[in-house]
């Protein structure tokens, strides 16, 4: 089962927060300052955080940014990711990816089924890679965010948790780009 290896130093990643909302300001974004909290709690750094229109080339803009910036290792965002026409988050991320995540969406669903039984399903949440960089979309409430970031990617993060997390593999995230 999982667990935290005390004996490993423990290794800060430098994540950006993206809100995608049409309506929202930064004093009214509950589900970015949510992730934030939990972030800097954990002993990560916020590296950028802003709120984008649910436009899918101006968030998928946004993402490439963030992906080409060798300051940020994660970019997380909230919002956009439902069932409803101006939920384009979700494809905005998988322009972007080079690798999707898969299993990142079955285990947001699982985890949320605990909270919100069968609602779950109406969630799209989505995990990928991107020229080294981790990319996480989650829908835009505080409960999932907390959901998304207790129950998954704060062990993730962690170098010491075990038996795997995502900070031990960074270095070869992009290593098809590197000359050889």
């Amino acid at each position: 089962m999982s667990r935290i290896d005390e004996s490993i130093e423990f290794i800060p990643v430098r994540i950006a927060v993206l809100t995608v909302s049409d309506t929202r300001s930064l004093d009214e974004d509950r589900s970015g300052q949510t992730l934030v909290d939990r972030i800097e709690r954990a002993g990560h750094l916020v590296a950028d955080r802003k709120i984008i229109r649910d436009e899918r080339a101006e968030i998928a803009a946004q993402l490439r940014l963030w992906v080409g910036d060798p300051d940020i290792d994660v970019v997380i965002s909230t919002g956009g990711t439902g069932l409803t026409g101006r939920d384009v988050t979700v494809e905005a991320h998988r322009d972007v990816y080079e690798k999707e995540i898969e299993a990142f969406s079955t285990v947001f669903t699982i985890v949320s089924m605990e909270k919100i039984g069968t609602s779950a399903v109406q969630s799209r949440a989505t995990g990928g890679v991107a020229q080294g960089t981790y990319l996480f979309a989650l829908p835009g409430s505080p409960g999932a965010c907390k959901d998304a970031w207790d129950g998954i990617l704060e062990k993730q993060f962690d170098y010491r948790h075990r038996p795997c997390n995502f900070v031990e593999i960074m270095p070869r995230l992009d290593e098809h780009l590197r000359r050889k």
